[in-house]
Parts: C-alpha cells; sequence; structure tokens
C-alpha cells in the first residue's frame, strides 16, 4: 500500500471540498488507485480536521474496557464502522473490525492478547513472572469487563452470540 504526506492529503481533500470532482475523478487526476481512499481521507479530514490526516508516530493503546464500549455501541446502534470510528474520534476504523472479530473468536481475553513478538531481553522475562495473587487479580478484571459488556449488551435487547455464552460459562 502506497505511503502519503500530509500535504497531498490536504490538497487532495481541498480538491473535492473545492468541487473540482468526485471522488472518482480526482482519484484518477492525481494517481491513487482506489477512490475510497480519497472517500477515507475526506471523511477523516471532516471528522477529526488536519489530524485525521496525520500519520501517527506512535502506536495507541487501546483499554479493553474501550474497546468493548467501541464493540457494544456499534451493536447497538447498528452505525457503520467508520460512523463509530468518527464518534470515538478513530483515524483507523479497520481496528473495530479487528476488535469485534477477536471477541467473537476468543471472547474478552483475546482483545487483551498483545501483538507481536516478545522482548528477547532476560530481565522482561523475570519481570514478566506474576504471583498467583497478580494472576487472579487479572483475570477478575478481565471477568468484570467482560460481565459489563454482556450487561450492556442484554441491556439494549440484542442477542449474545453463542460463542459469547459458551466462554463466559466456562470460567
Amino acid at each position: 500500500m502506497a505511503k502519503y504526506d500530509f500535504n497531498f492529503k490536504i490538497k487532495v481533500v481541498n480538491s473535492y471540498l473545492n468541487g473540482e470532482g468526485g471522488f472518482l475523478s480526482i482519484s484518477k487526476r492525481y494517481g491513487i488507485p482506489s477512490k475510497n481512499q480519497v472517500r477515507i481521507w475526506v471523511n477523516a479530514y471532516n471528522t477529526l480536521g488536519e489530524d485525521g490526516l496525520k500519520r501517527k508516530n506512535k502506536n495507541t493503546c487501546y483499554t479493553i474496557q474501550f474497546k468493548l464500549d467501541v464493540i457494544n455501541y456499534m451493536v447497538r446502534t447498528k452505525y457503520s464502522v467508520q460512523e463509530v470510528a468518527n464518534h470515538f474520534g478513530m483515524n483507523n476504523s479497520s481496528l473495530i473490525l479487528a476488535w469485534k472479530q477477536k471477541l467473537l473468536n476468543g471472547g474478552v481475553d483475546a482483545l487483551s492478547k498483545m501483538k507481536g513478538r516478545p522482548s528477547m531481553n532476560k530481565n522482561s522475562k523475570e519481570e514478566k513472572k506474576l504471583t498467583r495473587e497478580q494472576e487472579l487479580e487479572y483475570e477478575n478484571k478481565l471477568l468484570k469487563a467482560e460481565l459489563a459488556f454482556l450487561k450492556k449488551l442484554r441491556a439494549s435487547r440484542m442477542n449474545v452470540p453463542e460463542r459469547l455464552k459458551t466462554n463466559t460459562n466456562q470460567k
């Protein structure tokens, strides 16, 4: 996927907003492979301003509760993924779909798993060893988050998928 700099994105968005053409004609004029990319940039600019077009220098770490709130909001309101991302001020709407899929496939535990390869540092291995009490506190926190999510689903009168029911019964 091609990476575009901030100034180029602003130029493309301004062309669209100035009425110089539709998504397709502007994408062709600037050599962008998909008109959807132009649509995404315009949407990000309209909802988040110039910050919506800037690349983030660091990864944002979202809490489990935030992820559950976002998914619950999407299920309850039946808004599109892009509308939900706009509501929560997120620049990357595909994250929401990934979170939803993880929740359906692996339950709340899947939302808390870190991505990527663990550090090879010897000290970090020693620090990561948790006491039994810490493990139980962590599990308790996850169960509380899962329970809160399920309560919100029930309150919105939505059917809980069978996979989630079996995950909560096993714990």
